[in-house]
Parts: structure tokens; sequence; C-alpha cells
């Protein structure tokens, strides 16, 4: 399973396991700040700030030069994009100013270390199945003739699954196409899910786009293979089509980048 539908929401595994241990270390915590002491749930107040705030400006710090052309982008945590390390080196600083006694400290410590675990051990059952063969099925190319996501083995690959519908699609696809443009060592899949050409076309004209592949998945076959739920999915595969790797929602050129030099290596 890589994602988690809830009603009309859909999270992809690692940010619901996030979601489920920052859940499980706020209810711990208030339980805590009645029974031990309440300056426990001030703690976790501003842990949970301080922790993301440095982690995302972590992120930011390793990637500064892919920020420093879209600066705006700092706040687009809807993308992702949080250094664990740094989230823990903002966590410890504001405990110090907080934690005032050893039972404290140590009821603090274990609420952390639960809604760790918790995150970590959802994010190991949720996560998505990896090594997955390319589906055979042959799709129809809207300039070309029909073939199959398993037909481009032979160098990495990437597949987008998208829709002109789709807010974060249509926000992505101008990275996708670019990126597209400049790495020829990566064969790229635009797998259009359930729209005729005519409106395919219309949109890519609108938005002045040129994208070489686009497949028509009018049925939606590959998502039903690779169990993925919710649109845009960008998925990364080796050069034996096998699957190195999902990312469900909007992607960020970092997240984007990094997958490919795994496969690739950098241009």
């Amino acid at each position: 399973m890589n994602a988690v539908s809830i009603g009309p929401l859909v999270f992809a595994s690692d940010r619901f396991a996030a979601v489920l241990g920052i859940l499980a270390f706020l209810l711990v915590t208030t339980i805590l700040a009645r029974r031990v002491e309440p300056a426990i749930g001030r703690w976790s107040t501003w842990t949970l700030a301080g922790g993301l705030i440095a982690a995302r400006l972590g992120h930011v710090a390793l990637h500064w030069e892919s920020f420093a052309g879209e600066p705006w982008r700092v706040l687009a945590i809807w993308q992702g994009g949080f250094q664990p390390v740094a989230g823990l080196i903002g966590v410890v600083i504001v405990s110090i100013f907080f934690i005032r006694s050893l039972v404290s400290g140590l009821a603090a410590a274990g609420a952390l270390g639960l809604g760790l675990v918790i995150w970590i051990g959802v994010t190991q059952l949720t996560q998505a199945t990896l090594g997955q063969p390319a589906p055979t099925v042959a799709l129809q190319q809207m300039d070309g003739p029909a073939m199959a996501v398993s037909d481009v083995a032979g160098k990495p690959a990437v597949i987008n699954l998208w829709a002109s519908w789709c807010p974060p699609c249509r926000r992505e696809m101008p990275l996708l196409a670019e990126v597209a443009a400049s790495r020829h060592d990566v064969t790229f899949l635009f797998v259009n899910q359930g729209e005729g050409s005519e409106n395919i076309r219309s949109y890519l004209s609108s938005q002045n786009l040129k994208l070489d592949r686009v497949l028509l998945d009018q049925s939606m076959q590959i998502p039903r293979h690779y169990g993925t739920m919710g649109l845009p999915v960008t998925l990364f595969l080796r050069a034996d089509g096998t699957l190195a790797a999902m990312h469900i929602g909007e992607i960020s050129r970092e997240a984007l980048n990094a997958n490919i030099e795994k496969l690739a290596g950098p241009t």
C-alpha cells in the first residue's frame, strides 16, 4: 500500500505515517501535561513548531540552489521536503528552554519516542512494494503508435500519471516538461488518466507545453497495476523496468532531480 484514502483525501504513506506519529505525540503530551507537569503541554506545542520549521529550513539549505530561483517555494510545504537531522536539532534547542526537571524530561522523551516509533512503524507497513516490473499493456500514444510502459526498458524512466483537471498536476507539469526536455539519459512518459486527445491537446496548447510521449490510459490500467490512488503520481523505473521509487502528489524540483540522479546519475 503506497497511499491511504480518508474520504476525499489521499495521503502518501510516508505523510500519513508522519501525521499519525504527530497525533500520537500530541495526545500523549496532553495527558502528561495534566498528570505530570503543565509545562509539557507548552513544550509539545513549541517542539512541534520548532522541529518542523528547523527541518524545513534544513532541507532548503541543502538545496539552496534549487530554491534560489524560486524563493517562494520555501513555503510550498505541500510538496514535501524536511531534513530530519535539522528537525531533531530544532527539537533539542526548544527542549532546553522548557524541560526543567528529570521527571518531565523523561516523560517528554517518552512521548517523543512513541511518536517516532509510530511514524517509522506505519511507514514500514504502508510503503510501496519496490522492484515491481513495468506493465506490458499497450496504450495509445497521442502522437505515435501504441506502446507499453515496459517498452522503455533499456534506460531509466520517469512515468507521470496526470490529468488536465487536476490542480497539482497542472502546477507540476511545467517542471516535468522542462526536466524531460533537458534529460536525454532518462525516458519520460506522461500517462494521461481518462481524457481524450482533444482535451489534452487543448490543455497543452493553452499552457504552451510540449510533451514528447503522451499516452492515453482511458481505463486507468497503470494506476491499477501499481496500486496507486489519486493524482498526480510520479514513478521512477530502473533501466530494467522495475520500480525504484514512487512519489504521490505534487513533486518538487529537488525531489524529482534526486530520484532521477539515483537512477541515472547527475547531468
